[in-house]
This record gives structure tokens, sequence and C-alpha cells, in this order.
């Protein structure tokens, strides 16, 4: 009987991931939009943590934050848009809040390992992706 509980295989592997996909894309997106909204007052004011330049950098986390989160929940070139934003995570944890507490790195973090687990396991069937492959 335990053993019966214990192999139930999951409902749909492919709408987990749709979902997954979904939150996480979603999720981001809000954190890209106010930086597009607000480019021109952000530009000459945003952080330059890498050394590229205020502007670029802005430039470069919007197109992450926000253009690259509507490729994920499109499913679309999903492990593609998926490097730039695990690279801006990883520049966030490590540079931009690497002497801060660890409750200022943790949702970075957990947005981080989310698109590791996206990236490890494609975009599903139910992607831009899967509609590609067919």
């Amino acid at each position: 009987m335990l053993k019966k509980v214990l192999s139930v295989p999951p409902l749909s592997l492919d709408f987990g991931l749709l979902f997954f996909r979904v939150a996480a894309g979603g999720l981001m997106l809000f954190h890209g939009l106010p930086k597009l909204i607000g480019f021109a007052e952000r530009k000459d004011s945003f952080a330059d943590p890498i050394g590229l330049g205020r502007t670029l950098s802005l430039s470069l986390t919007i197109g992450a934050e926000f253009f690259c989160s509507i490729f994920l929940i499109l499913g679309l070139f999903t492990r593609f848009a998926l490097v730039p934003l695990m690279f801006t995570m990883s520049v966030v944890i490590f540079v931009v809040h690497g002497d801060d507490p660890w409750k200022e790195r943790e949702l970075p973090l957990f947005f981080l390992l989310s698109y590791i687990g996206i990236f490890l396991a494609g975009p599903g069937k139910y992607s831009g992706d899967g509609i590609l492959r067919r």
C-alpha cells in the first residue's frame, strides 16, 4: 500500500512545467516592468555592479527581467532566454547584495534556482518551443 502511494506519477509534468514557467516569468516580469517604464528617470542612478556603465546595466537588466521573462512565459527560445535571467540573478546575489544579509539575497536566489530547474527540465510540451519541435 505504502509503495503504491509513494510511486504515484505526476499529474502532468508538462502542465507543471507550464505553470512553473508562467509563474517564474510572470513574477520577474513585474520586476522588469517598472524599470522599463521608468528608464529615463533611472538611467543615471541605476547601479553599475560590473562596470559597464549605468545606462547599459539598466538596459541589460530590463532585457533580462522584462523581455526574457516574456520569452520564458511563452516558452519560446526558453533555454536561450534563461541565460540572461540566470546571469542577472547571479550578479544580484553575488555582487549587488554580496555583502548584504541573507534576507536580501533570498528572493534572487530563489529565482536563480527556479531558472536553473527550468533550464534543466526544458520548457515542456505546452510551450512555443514544443510547438516548433512538432
